[in-house]
């Protein structure tokens, strides 16, 4: 059975003059139904690598696991990570080998720094990759895109790279159907990645949440 690509997943990313910024909104949803409003689509492929996903939860999280763990074997098997570059390709082959035979319904930015700079790859679900300086995926690319053609300028600065994505966000939150409330925004620079807020301040990533004995038998004691 063929699985229907989430449009209403939103995906953006700029590049700096020594950075790449992406941001994806929070929301896990299907069909009319939010589940929660704290999902992080951004995946930290490696210290210097980071994945933007969007599509079917499952699909998005197999995919994305899948090439963060071929991209840790590469590295423990030849002692040296993969250039962006590299991890493009990897991540574009398998997406291109899998269409004839069990397909991811998976659209991806990839972002990465190596000694070549900040690079940044656009690839869609059917495999086509190219690489870019500012991108959009989803039906949020249909308001932000000319945004981004309007306001982003060759070698920004991370602040210059946060306004774009504050009008571009300003935007959706204001012409978009679908709310979108939350978004994570992560960057990556010669320092590694990490997560920001709008403001360009490093955030604590948020501990996982764990589920306790003691917590469930106290809530039936109550009832």
């Amino acid at each position: 059975k063929r699985r229907r690509l989430t449009m209403a997943d939103i995906l953006l990313g700029v590049t700096g003059k020594d950075y790449v910024l992406l941001a994806a909104d929070r929301s896990a949803a299907r069909s009319i139904i939010v589940f929660k409003n704290d999902e992080d689509k951004i995946l930290e492929l490696d210290s210097h690598k980071l994945m933007a996903t969007s599509g079917p939860q499952g699909d998005r999280t197999n995919f994305g696991e899948y090439i963060q763990r071929n991209l840790q074997l590469y590295n423990l098997a030849n002692s040296v990570p993969l250039s962006t570059h590299g991890a493009a390709n990897f991540a574009r082959r398998e997406l291109a080998e899998a269409l004839r035979r069990s397909p991811w319904q998976v659209n991806s930015l990839i972002a990465g720094f190596d000694k070549k700079g900040p690079s940044l790859y656009y690839m869609d679900y059917m495999a086509s990759m190219h690489k870019v300086d500012k991108a959009a995926h989803g039906y949020g690319a249909y308001f932000t895109l000319s945004v981004m053609d309007r306001y982003c300028v060759k070698d920004m600065s991370l602040e210059e790279g946060l306004s774009v994505l504050k009008k571009c966000i300003h935007e959706l939150q204001t012409r978009f159907l679908l709310k979108c409330n939350s978004f994570i925004l992560k960057v990556v620079d010669k320092d590694g990645t990490r997560i920001i807020d709008m403001d360009g301040n490093t955030v604590e990533p948020p501990k996982p949440k764990t589920f306790n004995k003691s917590d469930d038998s106290d809530s039936k004691a109550d009832e």
